[in-house]
């Protein structure tokens, strides 16, 4: 015989669950009710902010509130990492990820954060190629040309970087280690800047992300010599690959995607990753993406947090290669 006290217990149980479901639905149905802010770790005017600030106006359209792109710009991309993970996690504070992002989890160890702990993925968003471009004073027209002048002048160019450690800098190190050159590193605050270093001759070298570079490329004040990608990109199509111009097998791309702070809840996080998704599909959003020579990528958050985890561990392994650290 079943206890009174017992199932009078279960009943009310049974009544407070059923009660907050409706309330929970609601919550979930109800965001966002207020501007959304998507956290930048570059400045203005590359392919990091130019990413963010295409997805930020369609979420504002789909959401129904202001999306606001803020710049927080420095430590190739550690301190807009640094805010987003300690932003509170109610949905209302993104952040758009860049692969310079994991670089840094790889490559250093005393970071605030840790990002696969205190960030959670949200989507992948897109992928591209970086450009190996140069100043046009440089008297070298293919790749194959610029690494005999880099070889006959070693330490003497300079190249430009978003940072010590950010993913142009890596696609850098890669070739210098592939080719055997020697070139040296200047760090910027953002790949606007290096890009625009190169256009000057300031630093007259670039890995830099196609859609940074290409108001510059088209205007003649930038060289492109190849993309780091295994096939070409249709916004450069008579730009060789490197593996085409004597680098068999040289494949390194950038991707961005978007995060929030781990806690986030569940629904919110699958709220964003389907508005995100069905943004990716829009004909004037993919082709937009793929006149900065990207290509869209969406797919679940345990994908893009795959992604995440992989690239860091391909990225430890490339650090031992190339010996990178910290300068």
């Amino acid at each position: 015989m079943r206890k009174p006290g017992l199932c009078l217990f279960r009943f009310w149980v049974g009544v407070v669950a059923c009660a907050s479901l409706p309330v929970i639905d609601s919550w979930a149905q109800s965001y966002p009710v207020k501007p959304i802010r998507i956290l930048v770790g570059f400045v203005p005017g590359g392919a990091v902010d130019f990413t963010a600030r295409l997805v930020g106006q369609k979420l504002s359209e789909s959401l129904g509130q202001p999306v606001v792109v803020e710049n927080r710009p420095g430590s190739a991309t550690a301190i807009a990492t640094e805010r987003a993970a300690a932003s509170p996690p109610d949905g209302y504070t993104l952040l758009l990820i860049p692969i310079s992002t994991a670089v840094q989890s790889a490559l250093r160890t005393n970071l605030p954060y840790d990002l696969k702990r205190d960030l959670a993925p949200v989507s992948l968003v897109s992928v591209g190629p970086f450009v190996l471009a140069v100043h046009p004073s440089l008297p070298a027209r293919t790749v194959k040309e610029f690494i005999a002048l880099a070889r006959a002048q070693p330490g003497k160019l300079d190249y430009g970087s978003p940072g010590v450690g950010g993913a142009n800098h890596l696609a850098t190190e890669l070739f210098k280690l592939t080719t055997k050159v020697n070139i040296v590193h200047v760090p910027y605050k953002g790949s606007a800047e290096a890009t625009v270093a190169a256009a000057t001759g300031e630093a007259p070298v670039t890995f830099s992300s196609i859609a940074g570079a290409l108001p510059l490329l088209t205007a003649g004040r930038l060289r492109p010599l190849a993309v780091t990608s295994a096939k070409r990109v249709s916004s450069l199509p008579s730009v060789p690959t490197l593996d085409e111009s004597g680098l068999p097998g040289f494949d390194y791309s950038a991707w961005y995607g978007v995060s929030v702070p781990a806690a986030v809840p569940k629904d919110i996080i699958m709220r964003l990753n389907g508005e995100i998704g069905k943004i990716l599909q829009l004909k004037d959003v993919r082709e937009a993406l793929n006149k900065q020579g990207f290509e869209p990528q969406s797919g679940s958050p345990e994908q893009f947090g795959a992604l995440i985890s992989r690239e860091i561990e391909q990225t430890v392994k490339l650090i031992k290669l190339t010996g990178l650290k910290v300068e």
